[in-house]
C-alpha cells in the first residue's frame, strides 16, 4: 500500500467519522429539544442524575490537499494552490489554511453546522466535495 493510498483511507475514514458525528450531534439536538420540552410542562420531583460518559477524544487530523478549479477560477490558472485541511472532530470545525509568500497564512473555519454533504466522487477515488451551507 503506497503513501496516498493510506491518506486516502484516512481521509475516507474521517470523512465517514464526521458523517457519523454529524447524525449523532443532530440525534442529541433533537432529545434535548424533546427533554427541555418535558421539562417545562412537567415539575420534575427527582432531579435527573448526570450521565457520565468518556469517549475516546479524536486528535486533529491535517491533510494536504489541493482545491479543485471550477470554471470561475478559470483566470486563476498557473501553478495549483497547495491548502492544509484540517479536521477537528470533537470540536466540530474543518479549516481551509492556504500559505501566501513572506510565510502569510489565510485561513477560513467552518462550522459542523455549515456542513450540508460529503460526497465522494465516484470517478477520482482522492476527490472530496464538501457542500456548505449558502
Amino acid at each position: 500500500q503506497t503513501a496516498g493510498q493510506s491518506g486516502e483511507q484516512e481521509l475516507e475514514n474521517l470523512v465517514l467519522k464526521l458523517s457519523v458525528l454529524k447524525d449523532f450531534l443532530s440525534s442529541i439536538e433533537k432529545k434535548a429539544l424533546k427533554a427541555l420540552q418535558e421539562m417545562s410542562s412537567t415539575t420534575p420531583t427527582i432531579p435527573p442524575q448526570p450521565v457520565s460518559c468518556k469517549a475516546k477524544s479524536i486528535p486533529v487530523q491535517t491533510f494536504e490537499v489541493k482545491l479543485d478549479i471550477t470554471l470561475g477560477d478559470l483566470t486563476k490558472i498557473g501553478k495549483s494552490q497547495k491548502y492544509t485541511l484540517s479536521v477537528d472532530v470533537e470540536g466540530g470545525k474543518l479549516v481551509v489554511l492556504k500559505k501566501q509568500k513572506d510565510s502569510q497564512e489565510d485561513w477560513n473555519t467552518f462550522s459542523h453546522d455549515k456542513i450540508r454533504q460529503l460526497i465522494k466522487s465516484q470517478r477520482v477515488q482522492n476527490k472530496l466535495g464538501i457542500v456548505f451551507e449558502k
